[in-house]
Order: structure tokens, then C-alpha cells, then sequence
């Protein structure tokens, strides 16, 4: 079971959050916080396996309560927030994920999802808790040769069926593994979804260009046009912001 704390200054934001994790079955909320003292008082006390953590209320910031705990007892952390320019600090803390609010259901789902696969991570033996489950290659069947691709050499990648096609160069290495289980697997620092179907390495991006419907499109450094979907924009802009 999956012990989460929820804190956020807003009783509606925390109403939000509980509502949404009490239709997990897997995840127990354990307590909650309205402002940074009581947020830290209560990642002392209850230990929490994760915490939703709200950025902006009294007292500390959620991002500096964060920083005040030694990496070794530090939960995993989802930060909340309504602007985007604090992702910086959020990966500097290697934040679990980053949810803009409103929150998006399927944002919300992945969230949770990448914190089951880094709590397995913890779990295995001699595992350092404080390290991150963050896949650097991948093994790829070519024939009856293996190729290993390094995570660092992906441009983007892409669904297709029941594998995930990883670009490289002029090259498409098939893995066979669904794009919503290797997104768990990839460093969010590095790597961000863009669409159901799509998973762009972010220092890969040249440009954006904006859509009429609020989707955008993208241009990466060799020419390749993506298109990022409306559903994924805000975390888009917080992953280059944090570049």
C-alpha cells in the first residue's frame, strides 16, 4: 500500500487530490496539510511513501520543505502548482513529477503510476532509496544480433502497436514495450510525453510554434515536425523551462 500525504493551503485543491486517490486501490492517504510548517511536521511524522506538494502557501514554500529534509528520508514528491516557472527547482530536488493545476486526470494517473515504478525501485534489495529508477540503455533485438541503445542517443520516440519505436539519428529501434510503461522509466528531467503517442527528448527541441486549437508544433534540431498535444503543454513548458 502506498502511503500518501497531501498538502496544499486550498481545502478544495486537497478535496481534489484525496478524491482522486481514493479511487486507487492500491494507495492509502495518510494525512494531510493546509501551509509549510504543518507540511513538514507531518513528512516527520508519518513518513509518507509520497506527498503532493502544493508550491505556493503560508509559511515555507512546499519547494523549501522539500529542501530541508536530508534525501535519505525525503518522500517522493509531486509538486503542485499554478505557474510553471518553478519547475527549475523542481527538478534540482528530482521532483517525482511536476502537475499543473487544474489538474489533468491522465497527468494525475501518470503521476501515481511513476511513483509505484520508483517505489518497486526502492524496494529491490541493495537498492539506495535516495537513487532514481531512470532506464540509461535498452537492449534491442535486430535479428539475431542485440544492439544496446543508450537513453542519451534517443531523439524521440514513438508508439506503434505493441512496441515503442526509438529514434535515433535516421534510425527506428523497435522495443517491445508499451510507450505509457517506458515513460515511467525515462528520466522526466530529459525526457517528456507530448502526446498519447509521442515522447520527445527535451534538449532534442529548436522550436514551437502554436496552434489555433492550443496544441503546438514542434520542430527538433534535425527537422523533425512533432505535434504536441493541449493535454501535455504545461508540462512541455515547465520541462524546457527547467533546461
Amino acid at each position: 500500500m502506498m502511503r500518501v500525504l497531501v498538502v496544499d493551503d486550498e481545502p478544495l485543491a486537497r478535496d481534489g487530490v484525496r478524491a482522486r486517490l481514493a479511487a486507487q486501490p492500491d494507495v492509502s492517504c495518510v494525512g494531510e496539510a493546509g501551509d509549510g510548517d504543518a507540511a513538514a511536521q507531518a513528512v516527520q511524522a508519518l513518513r509518507p511513501d509520497l506527498v503532493f506538494m502544493d508550491v505556493q502557501m503560508p509559511g515555507p514554500s512546499g519547494i523549501e520543505v522539500l529542501r530541508r529534509l536530508p534525501p535519505s528520508v525525503r518522500p517522493l514528491a509531486v509538486l503542485l502548482t499554478a505557474y510553471d516557472h518553478f519547475a527549475v527547482a523542481a527538478f534540482e530536488l528530482q521532483a517525482l513529477d511536476y502537475l499543473l493545476k487544474p489538474i489533468d486526470d491522465s497527468r494525475f494517473q501518470e503521476s501515481l503510476d511513476r511513483a509505484r515504478a520508483a517505489l518497486r525501485h526502492r524496494s529491490q534489495p541493495g537498492v539506495d532509496t535516495a537513487a532514481t529508477p531512470w532506464v540509461e540503455r535498452f537492449s534491442v533485438r535486430i535479428g539475431q544480433r542485440i544492439a544496446v541503445i543508450d537513453a542519451s542517443d534517443i531523439d524521440w520516440i514513438e508508439a506503434q502497436d505493441d512496441y515503442a519505436g526509438l529514434h535515433v539519428g535516421s534510425r527506428v529501434y523497435l522495443l517491445r514495450e508499451s510507450l505509457h510503461q517506458l515513460s515511467l522509466r525515462l528520466d522526466p528531467r530529459r525526457f517528456v510525453r507530448i502526446h498519447r503517442s509521442t515522447i520527445v527528448r527535451v534538449d532534442r527541441i529548436a522550436e514551437m510554434e502554436a496552434l489555433s486549437n492550443r496544441d503546438c508544433l514542434l520542430r527538433l534540431r534535425d527537422g523533425t515536425p512533432l505535434r504536441a498535444s493541449r493535454t501535455y503543454i504545461d508540462p512541455l513548458h515547465a520541462a524546457l523551462a527547467a533546461r
